[in-house]
């Protein structure tokens, strides 16, 4: 339970603890609107104030003028726990054993992907903005998401044929393909195709959020801007390129690259995390394939997709083939 505390702004307090300090200072400020900036504000002309530390773990709550309410942030409160425990929902009956496993393991993918379009888009603007240190740093963090998306394959492998299919009806139309944070993913990584837009409605979040993906830069092109900002030779038409497109492999690029290899320790470590990025993310696919393959077979997938042909279909092609194709030429 959290602790509330109620403080009349409209009649002085004694004493020299907290709830004085957060009188004097929130009956300045009561009149502004109630926002974030304003309890920013509020916490700060408290440690004035004070001269020490205030309690800054609160929720700060005006519920009507002149009374403020603050809650103390606990670890449930803060992580929403027992909203994040209320979304697994099994739909077969009793239910089965292991149904919920399937959904914990595909929530927290979703998890994942939410935090890995957060990195790769503040990634996007590191590269803009020339930072090299922390877009390599930033690098390394994908990469090691995608080493545990690799690992929690391993957990999913424990379910069984039969132990799958023993709820795999109640699955109906849904389909991992239906998701749109990967959707994303495959947008930024380069992999753009406008008929992906097709399963989402038009005017929907998810339809708004992929056709924004498609006609933005991917995380290639802002790598390449970096290049060319560093003062390498891109050429324009490799930088200006039409963005809803799948971006083609450039000799011109390639010979960069090989210079910067050769001459440029730092870039080249950046190049050679984007690598292991684009390596990960390929062992994360083949694992998933067969993965797939060892619980359903042949089978169409759920929701009419093809299952295993199709994702068959998806190894072994790089997001960045530039970065693959310079190997033989050293």
């Amino acid at each position: 339970m959290h602790q509330l505390n109620r403080i009349e702004t409209g009649v002085p307090q004694t004493g020299a603890d907290d709830g004085q300090v957060f009188y004097r200072v929130f009956h300045s400020v009561a009149s502004r609107p109630y926002n974030v900036a304003n309890i920013e504000l509020f916490l700060a002309i408290s440690v004035l104030i004070s001269n020490r530390p205030v309690r800054a773990n609160l929720y700060l709550i005006k519920t009507q003028p002149g009374v403020l309410f603050f809650m103390t942030v606990t670890y449930s409160s803060y992580l929403k726990v027992d909203e994040l425990l209320k979304c697994q929902h099994p739909l077969s009956e009793g239910p089965e054993h292991d149904e919920l496993l399937f959904i914990t393991i595909h929530q927290s993918y979703e998890l994942w992907f939410k935090q890995l379009l957060h990195e790769l888009d503040f990634l996007i603007r590191l590269f803009n903005q020339g930072e090299q240190n922390r877009a390599l740093h930033t690098l390394k963090r994908v990469d090691s998401i995608y080493r545990t998306l690799i690992q929690q394959v391993d957990i999913l492998e424990t379910l069984t044929p039969l132990e799958f299919m023993s709820f795999r009806d109640r699955l109906s139309t849904a389909s991992g393909f239906q998701s749109y944070q990967f959707r994303e993913l495959e947008f930024l990584y380069g992999a753009k195709d406008a008929k992906k837009l097709e399963n989402y409605p038009e005017g929907s979040e998810h339809h708004q959020r992929l056709q924004k993906r498609l006609e933005s830069p991917t995380l290639w092109d802002a790598f390449l801007g970096f290049l060319a900002g560093q003062g390498h030779d891109i050429p324009d038409s490799v930088l200006n390129r039409d963005y809803s497109k799948v971006a083609d492999p450039s000799k011109a690029v390639q010979r960069v690259l090989i210079d910067i290899y050769r001459n440029d320790p730092l870039v080249s470590e950046i190049c050679e995390a984007l690598v292991d990025i684009d390596t990960s993310l390929q062992q994360w696919r083949y694992r998933h394939v067969k993965m797939v393959e060892r619980t359903i077979g042949s089978k169409m997938g759920t929701g009419g997709s093809s299952g295993v042909g199709y994702l068959q279909s998806t190894l072994f092609r790089p997001v960045f083939p530039d970065l693959w194709a310079i190997r033989s030429e050293f």
